[in-house]
């Protein structure tokens, strides 16, 4: 099955209304894939609290994110953060820095601070991180550095206020037990499933970027990322990211999750997916988190 076979998802209904014992936060993947990322997670920190509107990356222009917040009843003044993986174009693109009307804080690991002062695409607010942090009182962010190029990737651990818990990993090149331990257990996991090794290999693309992108500081598999699941063992949800047009397709990235515990949503180059609710973290679930530094895996300078 090609991207071209399948039909659009139906638009995702409004942002669900507060009730109590449903999920306090939910996450929509707005578009991932190499034309553009960005995922919009809203929190409500407790009962009658104002919500916390959050973009996972911002890959998109400011002109259709702003279109596709509107149709789920959102505002881009409504956008308290913006936390990005990584500065790829297809992760921030650089239209962000020319938009007035937005009052996110810019929220980047710390090494990717230079190269996003070089290229002007620092906002109004910026926060650079390497450690744990809040966003306000609706949840705290603790991210992990991966391999991706040369500056690496950050993997997010993202836990509310009211006890729900999302796993978030994009272009990581290699999953290692320090990622898996911190993202032990989580209730939903976002994680990428960008190519078939097979599918990779007879493609046209040019053997550096074919190394590039299977060489360890890239991308993951569909076998790989199916492998990273099940180390995590998410308590209820698996939203795959980042599928290859080229050398991937639904069908092949859905097999490797075959009878899986878990409900599987696959995020889409073009069209929104449905709104995803946080669910709390696996009952006895450690979340074990390396010290700084120390995280096993971590490769630089790959070639790219």
């Amino acid at each position: 099955m090609a991207w071209r076979d399948l039909d659009p998802p139906a638009p995702p209904p409004p942002f669900p209304e507060p009730d109590p014992g449903r999920a306090c936060a939910h996450l929509c993947v707005l578009a991932s894939g190499s034309a553009g990322n960005c995922t919009v997670l809203r929190i409500r920190a407790e009962s009658g609290r104002p919500l916390r509107t959050v973009l996972l990356d911002a890959g998109l222009s400011p002109t259709r994110t702003r279109r596709l917040l509107s149709e789920r009843g959102i505002a881009l003044r409504e956008i308290d953060d913006i936390v990005l993986t990584h500065l790829d174009a297809d992760h921030f693109h650089p239209g962000w820095r020319r938009v007035r009307d937005c009052r996110a804080t810019l929220r980047l690991h710390r090494r990717h601070l230079g190269k996003a002062e070089r290229r002007g695409l620092l906002l109004g607010r910026n926060e650079p991180f390497d450690d744990a942090f809040e966003l306000g009182a609706a949840a705290r962010v603790r991210p992990i550095l991966m391999a991706h190029d040369h500056l690496g990737v950050a993997a997010f651990r993202i836990e509310t206020a009211c006890g729900n818990a999302l796993g978030f990993a994009t272009d990581l090149g290699r999953t290692t037990d320090a990622l898996t331990a911190h993202l032990a257990g989580v209730g939903v996991l976002a994680i990428e499933s960008n190519y078939c090794p097979v599918l990779q290999a007879d493609s046209d693309r040019p053997d550096f970027l074919k190394r590039r992108i299977t060489g360890g500081a890239g991308h993951l598999s569909n076998e790989e990322c199916a492998e990273a699941v099940r180390a995590i063992a998410p308590a209820s949800a698996v939203v795959l990211l980042h599928l290859s047009r080229q050398c991937n397709t639904p069908d092949l990235a859905r097999r490797a999750h075959a009878e899986a515990p878990y409900t599987l949503t696959l995020a889409h180059q073009t069209e929104p997916t449905p709104w995803v609710p946080l669910a709390p973290p696996r009952d006895g679930a450690r979340v074990v988190v390396p010290a700084r530094g120390h995280h096993q895996g971590m490769l630089f300078g790959a070639p790219g």
